[in-house]
């Protein structure tokens, strides 16, 4: 981004001088029209937002172009940025502030302003919009953008400009809109720019700094403020570090299945409670987890639908020891049950809990997981946690029961079931049905 821009017959030189990684931000951010960028505490990101926006304001030809700087509060923007717009507009020729409304206008007919989303929004109804950016993102109303503000920005088009864009900025404050918005967005590298900046990498701050932080703050603080942590937040996350290593491998994506090679199940049933089903694909070393079935309160009879209605080609399903507990009603266990729907189940030997996520954090090195059809269930791996105590300042033993407990329970069942599938193969125990029709019923498996 260069530092001066022409404006009539003028040069204007905007006291400014990016830093290599925010030179490559402008360039990225003005390519595409739309961005998320995550950055660690002081990185810049509110400089590099108002020059890149002051930068559009002085070049955009549109008659009375409106460039915006949107914060949580009116508050925040004023003390956060006013003063930067003041310092790098002041030595424009004919520039005109207004205190009141933290506007700056600029002499072509262009406006860079400072709003607050302090109402819910509802003060930017009406406005429309040339460029914008948005900071603190996980602080602002998730209807903002999609309600407000992506309206604005619809007929601003044309005109020796390009198309009207927003930049979303911020630091990860645990699982909220922004951290939807920046997995979204992942999804879509045609359309969004999507960038991630830790402090360990930028080397914005010196390893000095860092260090003295580190030992002011807790470990999910730090992780969080400087590392750029999405599940810093959790504490005590059981498959935390091994959820951000896929992450930033690029792991949880689009992952196709492949139609040649069978599809199996691992199952966490409950009974008045959520029956989890992950779904999954062995390719080579590699385990593709492909989709995702969650339902409450519902009986076996409503998961062989759903599992007939996708059309995979099934392979084995696999399930806990419980599913051979009978029923005090019928006299049958779920196995049976199931097996006269169609569904012949493997049981899984019972595994101590401890072991069991040990493997499956081990496992986890080998999974792709597709993000639209397993979104609930990566996300129950990411929430799944021990509780704290704060008098004993120790982790519990046992996880905590949440909703993510029946999804992590199947995923750490599907670890189990990575050995040989014979291995597990028994003989279904002996019951009388004397309305079993070997030519008349649909198989899964």
């Amino acid at each position: 981004m260069s530092t001066s821009h022409r404006q009539s017959a003028n040069v204007v030189r905007i006291p400014y001088t990016p830093r290599p990684l925010q030179a490559e931000l402008h360039k990225a951010m003005t390519e595409s029209r739309w961005s998320v960028v995550v950055c660690h505490r002081r990185f810049g990101k509110t400089v590099m937002a108002i020059n890149h926006l002051l930068r559009d304001a002085i070049t955009c030809q549109r008659p009375n172009a409106r460039f915006y700087y949107l914060a949580p509060t009116y508050k925040q923007a004023k003390s956060i940025a006013w003063g930067y717009v003041k310092e790098f507009c002041e030595k424009i020729p004919k520039v005109k502030f207004n205190e009141t409304e933290l506007r700056c206008d600029l002499p072509n007919g262009s406006r860079l302003q400072l709003l607050g989303a302090d109402d819910g929004g509802e003060r930017l109804r009406g406005l429309y919009c040339d460029g914008i950016v948005i900071d603190e993102v996980a602080d602002i109303g998730e209807n903002v953008f999609p309600e407000i503000i992506r309206p604005a920005l619809s007929d601003r088009k044309g005109g020796g400009f390009r198309d009207a864009y927003c930049i979303f900025i911020g630091t990860p404050k645990g699982h909220n809109a922004f951290y939807e918005l920046y997995e979204q967005a992942k999804q879509k590298p045609t359309e969004w720019f999507v960038s991630l900046h830790k402090a360990s990498q930028t080397q914005v701050l010196p390893y000095s700094e860092l260090t003295e932080a580190k030992s002011m703050m807790s470990e999910s603080q730090y992780a969080q403020e400087f590392e750029c942590s999405f599940l810093a937040a959790i504490p005590g996350a059981i498959y935390g570090a091994e959820m951000e290593k896929a992450q930033e491998e690029n792991r949880i994506t689009r992952v196709p299945i492949d139609m040649s090679r069978k599809v199996h199940t691992a199952w966490d049933l409950g009974v008045n409670d959520a029956t989890s089903v992950w779904m999954y694909q062995q390719i080579g070393h590699a385990i593709h987890l492909v989709d995702y079935l969650e339902a409450r309160n519902e009986g076996l009879p409503y998961y062989v639908s759903e599992l007939a209605r996708k059309k995979y080609l099934w392979g084995r399903h696999f399930a806990p020891h419980d599913i051979e507990v009978r029923e005090l009603g019928s006299g049958k266990s779920r196995r049976e049950i199931a097996y006269e729907l169609g569904l012949d189940f493997i049981t899984l030997p019972k595994l101590p809990l401890e072991d069991g996520i040990h493997n499956a954090q081990v496992s986890l090195s080998r999974c792709y997981f597709d993000y639209d059809n397993c979104k609930r269930g990566i996300e129950a791996l990411r929430q799944y946690h021990r509780s704290y105590n704060d008098k004993t300042r120790v982790f519990a033993a046992s996880p905590k029961r949440t909703w993510a407990t029946h999804g992590a329970d199947a995923f750490r069942y599907l670890c189990m079931s990575l050995r040989d599938h014979d291995d597990f193969r028994k003989p279904m125990a002996p019951f009388a049905d004397n309305k079993y029709n070997p030519l008349g019923r649909e198989v899964f498996a």
